[in-house]
């Protein structure tokens, strides 16, 4: 199957170069191309892609802004002809950063890259069976045991994921979406920002739950359900 992607810049040249070299991969499939952001962001809301090429200097919205907006789980190359924008790009977990005017033996380094990682992601993702998750953080991908998830705790547009016996990961994600991929019966969301395990819970006192010496406070409109999920009478 091919990789499905879109373009976003606003200067068309630059997206009739995208165009032509993506012409030039059978494994990739451009959808369409777009000079306005905001139209951008409509289409993919609906109809979301797999990698998305953004460039960064843009008039109304920058491309980082853009994919914060978007949120998306599509995969993203940033294009600029600024190369001061490379480390903020990066920051972004962006799978590589092409820097304008780029040969296409660079774009097709920078879109084998994401052909990988898209396979790579889609070969690993939790299973029902396999207890496994895989997080993106510090430019890798570090594969996470569920069992040894002890909360997660949201920090502005980042997650930290405190683990048993592992450093904290922090990585660019929301509460909704990675409780998506945590088993109901074992994960809760207490409060607007914390997710905990329920096999590690210490203690519970004056509406805090205490987990590995940290308190967490129990949010008012989850302390029903939160009732219900440990099986209080």
């Amino acid at each position: 199957m091919k990789l499905q992607a879109i373009a976003i810049d606003d200067e068309p040249p630059a997206l009739q170069v995208i165009s032509n070299f993506a012409g030039r991969i059978p494994e990739l499939q451009l959808v369409k191309t777009f000079v306005s952001p905001a139209e951008a962001l409509k289409h993919i809301r609906k109809q979301p892609v797999d990698l998305l090429f953004v460039d960064i200097n843009m008039p109304t919205i920058s491309g980082i802004d853009f994919v914060k907006q978007a949120e998306q789980h599509s995969l993203v190359i940033f294009t600029t002809a600024y190369s001061a924008y490379a480390v903020e790009g990066f920051n972004m977990n962006a799978v590589d950063y092409l820097l304008k005017p780029y040969t296409f033996e660079r774009f097709s380094q920078a879109v084998q890259k994401a052909l990988e990682y898209h396979k790579f992601r889609s070969q690993t993702r939790i299973q029902e069976d396999s207890d496994i998750l895989y997080i993106r953080a510090d430019y890798s991908l570090h594969r996470v045991a569920v069992m040894d998830i002890l909360f997660i705790e949201a920090d502005d547009d980042y997650l930290k994921i405190r683990i048993r016996g592992q450093k904290t990961l922090i990585t660019r994600m929301t509460l909704k979406n990675i409780l998506e991929k945590l088993p109901e019966k074992d994960f809760m969301r207490i409060h607007r920002s914390f997710i905990i395990a329920r096999a590690h819970i210490e203690k519970i006192r004056n509406r805090t739950v205490f987990i590995a010496g940290q308190e967490i406070p129990l949010g008012n409109s989850y302390e029903d359900l939160f009732g219900q999920w440990i099986g209080l009478p």
